[in-house]
């Protein structure tokens, strides 16, 4: 169990990353779903013991992660949103060289782990392929097999399905999936289908605030019979925004349609829609962003 209680972080240029925030995280997959520049990525961070809060604490199991950072760095696994490689060295190398640091000294120990592990992200027959030619997908799946290493009890995975193509997304969901079996995972993301596809539990999280946590089809289900889509033209978009709740705007087929958020049927035109959990997320931004 992951339990972070009245995090708090602001950055010396004024921006409050973290404000209070309160999550209890169990075994498997957990999405923190929110957007660009909400402070997921400051969160990770924290958790990782990167980077200190200004108040509040974080404890996994029996471990405080402020006060023994070691100890939460034996058992933790991480791919961050940006992390680099060494352009000129094997994936295979690489792997058993981080293998050597987290304590298997065995030569021939470290060759089977390092095998598996290449079998287990789907790059086993590029092992011998320099990191620096690997596709932007095989660079996340190897940066997966390197968070393995040590089979570690609490993984975090920062936006890594961000830029990758349908199948190679597809292939790393199926990856995703298996890990949580074992350990606490934390999936942070502003891809809603990530979080529909793997999680059992989430969190919507904008302005380094968390607005919601819970299971995501109970929480799409409490929109249920409240949403409605209309056909508008494009430039009436403001008007609808003063006028209503709008959740989204999007093109079908070329022809401009706004889902909006009402307890009754907002007027002629709206037909009611079968909401999904991307309504409610954007309700949610939408709840902080009026506040």
């Amino acid at each position: 169990m992951l339990l972070i209680t009245n995090l708090n972080k602001t950055y010396p240029n004024g921006t409050q990353a973290l404000n209070n925030v309160n999550l209890e995280i169990g075994k498997g997959m957990f999405g923190l779903l929110g957007p660009n520049g909400a402070g997921k990525s400051t969160l990770m961070r924290t958790i990782a013991t990167l980077q200190l809060a200004d108040s509040g604490s974080i404890e996994f199991n029996d471990i405080d992660v402020f006060e023994e950072p070691e100890e939460i760095r034996k058992v933790l696994g991480y791919l961050p949103q940006d992390f680099g490689v060494y352009p000129k060295v094997s994936a295979e190398m690489m792997l058993d060289h981080i293998a050597k640091i987290k304590g298997i000294q065995s030569k021939t120990d470290r060759k089977a782990y390092v095998a598996d592990l290449l079998n287990k992200v789907n790059l086993y027959k590029f092992r011998k392929r320099n990191l620096g030619d690997y596709s932007g997908g095989m660079r996340q799946r190897f940066g997966i097999a390197q968070a393995l290493i040590g089979n570690p009890k609490l993984i975090i995975v920062d936006e890594p399905t961000a830029g990758l193509d349908p199948l190679e997304r597809n292939r790393f969901h199926n990856l995703l999936s298996e890990l949580g079996e074992d350990s606490v995972v934390i999936l942070s993301t502003h891809i809603v289908d990530d979080v529909i596809n793997l999680c059992t539990n989430m969190a919507v999280f904008n302005e380094g605030q968390v607005m919601v946590q819970g299971h995501p089809q109970e929480l799409s289900n409490s929109l249920n019979g409240k949403v409605f889509r209309k056909q508008i033209a494009k430039e009436e978009l403001e008007h609808y925004e003063n006028e209503y709740k709008v959740l989204s705007n999007y093109l079908r087929g070329g022809t401009f349609y706004v889902n909006v958020a009402a307890d009754t049927n907002p007027g002629v035109g709206f037909e009611k829609v079968n909401n999904n959990l991307e309504d409610f997320y954007f309700y949610s931004i939408n709840q902080t962003q009026t506040v």
